[in-house]
């Protein structure tokens, strides 16, 4: 891990200057004291050329959630909790230069979530700038529920008096409340990309429903003016690099609003940008008992159903949600049967496997490109559909 821990002062100088008493303060109300310096929505060529450098990519990093979620995460109380955001905020106030940065989960103002990063490492702020979507300067002090990341990546020895005995944190732990709207980095814990956005998508889904968002594990896929709402097993996007090539982003995550829908984590080559509410629903399974045709049509309680169980070589199991998630998921299905209900979107079910084999890459995309963007299209204000036949 390479970090720089001194920056040429005159490089810098002018965002120090532009830090408010307006920012302490919000500071000091997550419990952290700003003892000399802030260093505020730097841009991460700025933090280039004072030297700091990406942090190298960990995984497999312990993710503990307090909060009702599922997922298998372990759990952890909140006196644990407790005491491990009061020594992270003691180590924040401790230090002489602190680095705040700024961000949003998900692209619409009105339903995002905003999140304030508290770092005492500059690479942290590199790593998170990358998975967070920009947002101006100072809009979060008008947000009434933001996000906050606390980073401690020096006391990564100090979580075992406050999380117990026998807990892994070889390169660092992440500790999140859901509750609290919190993440706690310690260690190297901040370089972990997928355990991350696991964690924000938990922490921003009670946000995001609340602003009148339905946040589902999914995927966009944008051609032609048509978008499109994916639900696949991750398994299934890994192995088809076609369809990866058209997705908005490559990480699952996306809201759906009232008029708009968005991907929570862009890919970085791929502004971000919001999107009109999908107009074709696609569900993919894998299956290889030939009991699921290769595609199908289906009404919004099978798309649902299809959602909350998936169907996989005979057996009917969770296929699109693995992440910790706050929401029951009967009632998540049961919120996305409504919002299939009530836009008449239509919805096809897409097997992956033929006679037990995965279908090859290109055969996938073509038959799915066929389904999404031939047989569905607008047409004088009201969709016209097809008569839909299997191709193989």
């Amino acid at each position: 891990l390479q970090v720089c821990t001194s920056f040429t002062y005159s490089a810098l100088h002018r965002k120090d200057q532009e830090v408010s008493y307006g920012l302490n303060w919000a500071i000091a109300a997550r419990g952290v004291v700003v003892k000399d310096k802030v260093f505020y929505n730097l841009e991460p060529s700025e933090l280039q050329k004072s030297g700091t450098a990406y942090a190298e990519r960990l995984s497999g990093t312990p993710l503990h959630v307090k909060g009702n979620v599922i997922g298998g995460f372990p759990e952890i109380s909140g006196a644990q909790f407790a005491k491990l955001l009061k020594q992270v905020t003691f180590h924040l106030s401790s230090i002489s230069s602190l680095y705040v940065q700024d961000g949003a989960i998900g692209s619409s103002a009105e339903c995002d979530a905003k999140v304030r990063v508290i770092s005492d490492n500059p690479s942290a702020i590199m790593s998170l700038s990358n998975i967070l979507q920009k947002i101006p300067d100072r809009a979060i002090s008008h947000d009434t529920c933001p996000l906050t990341i606390y980073v401690a990546s020096s006391i990564s020895t100090n979580v075992r008096n406050a999380l117990g005995s026998g807990t892994q944190y070889a390169n660092g732990v992440a500790v999140a409340d859901i509750e609290r709207s919190s993440l706690i980095l310690c260690g190297k814990a901040f370089a972990d990309s997928a355990m991350l956005k696991d964690a924000l998508t938990a922490l921003a889904a009670p946000i995001l429903s609340a602003r009148g968002g339905l946040p589902v594990p999914g995927w966009l896929l944008s051609s032609g003016g048509s978008i499109v709402l994916l639900f696949a097993p991750v398994e299934v996007i890994k192995s088809c690099s076609e369809i990866q090539d058209v997705l908005v982003s490559t990480d699952s995550g996306v809201v759906i609003c009232s008029k708009q829908s968005s991907v929570l984590f862009p890919t970085k080559s791929r502004p971000p940008q919001l999107f009109t509410k999908p107009a074709t629903v696609v569900v993919v399974s894998s299956d290889s008992t030939d009991a699921l045709p290769l595609v199908s049509k289906l009404s919004p309680g099978q798309a649902a159903y299809h959602f909350l169980a998936g169907y996989e070589d005979g057996k009917f199991i969770p296929a699109y949600n693995r992440a910790p998630s706050p929401f029951d998921q009967l009632a998540l299905a049961n919120s996305l049967f409504l919002h299939l209900k009530k836009d008449k979107t239509p919805t096809y079910l897409i097997n992956a496997k033929s006679s037990g084999k995965q279908i090859d890459g290109t055969i996938y995309i073509q038959r799915a490109l066929h389904l999404l963007f031939c047989l569905t299209f607008w047409n004088g204000g009201h969709f016209r559909h097809y008569e839909l036949q299997a191709r193989t």
